[in-house]
């Protein structure tokens, strides 16, 4: 009896440590923050600012903020899991010599962001994000929604109840459960596992037009993710994949321009008629 009494209590605690340590693991393994604050001039970007957002709960959220020219949209762009707002100051200048407008925001721990990031307040501070471009005066229907990696599935929450131009997904997931069972095939991450990003849950609910972009040589979140989320939009959707391209370099291979021909697409036509799916690069 005592074997089995010093078993069962062995058990309990190692269920929890697991339910303690889960949420500390999931998040160290997921979210890769760097904290350098860098001024968008000292990035090469002179014509873009920065807008400091406070947060419900006492946080503050750094964005980088260009005006769009008269006529051109603004895109709310959301990105990915690991770098700086620094890192993409090519992505934003290849939108911002368009006359597009950008506002990019950090995460909370990321270039000067304060908190820590979740799947939560990731979600509430790209919402309270969206509201603030409405409050500088951008009409909803002037902003396209751009979600890079671990920011696709975000950037699905915010279409899905927002009304908006249009939304690009760049390199999106099922889930991250999806991706973290590929990635850690040693952890149970489908029981472990707070932060879930179910883009697969949302996506029928984004009626928008919907671009998705991936590289097919991509060994994070594999294309076929990036298919089957553009197969289950409920909006006009085209997807363009780049042959030689892996998770992030796909600019190498002419997705700005995909992109920038899409948005000018969308700008005078409110509407995709049929879903196109394409290789390039």
């Amino acid at each position: 009896m005592s074997f089995v009494l010093s078993t069962i209590a062995i058990i309990a605690v190692l269920a929890l440590v697991v339910m303690v340590g889960a949420p500390i693991v999931e998040r160290a393994l997921m979210y890769h923050p760097v904290g350098n604050r860098v001024r968008p001039a000292s990035a090469g970007l002179p014509n873009v600012e920065e807008v400091l957002i406070n947060t419900p709960d006492g946080h503050t959220l750094v964005t980088w903020y260009a005006k769009a020219e008269p006529g051109q949209p603004t895109i709310l762009y959301i990105h990915g899991n690991s770098g700086t707002l620094a890192d993409r100051a090519e992505r934003i200048g290849a939108f911002t010599k368009r006359g597009r407008g950008i506002m990019m925001m950090a995460y909370r721990g990321y270039s000067g962001s304060t908190g820590r990031p979740s799947e939560l307040t990731n979600i509430a501070d790209a919402k309270l994000a969206y509201e603030t471009l409405i409050d500088k005066g951008v009409a909803a229907d002037d902003i396209v929604i751009y979600g890079e990696s671990i920011g696709t599935g975000i950037a699905v929450r915010v279409a899905a109840e927002n009304s908006t131009a249009g939304l690009i997904l760049d390199a999106p997931y099922t889930s991250i459960v999806d991706v973290a069972e590929i990635c850690y095939p040693y952890l149970p991450a489908r029981l472990m596992m707070r932060d879930r990003y179910e883009t697969m849950r949302y996506i029928g609910d984004v009626h928008t037009p919907l671009l998705v972009i991936h590289g097919e040589q991509d060994a994070i979140i594999p294309v076929e993710m990036g298919r089957r989320v553009a197969q289950s939009a409920s909006g006009p959707t085209e997807i363009v994949t780049f042959r030689r391209a892996g998770h992030t370099d796909h600019g190498k291979y002419g997705s700005y321009d995909v992109v920038n021909d899409w948005i000018d697409r969308i700008a005078v036509k409110p509407s995709i008629s049929a879903q196109e799916d394409r290789v390039a690069g």
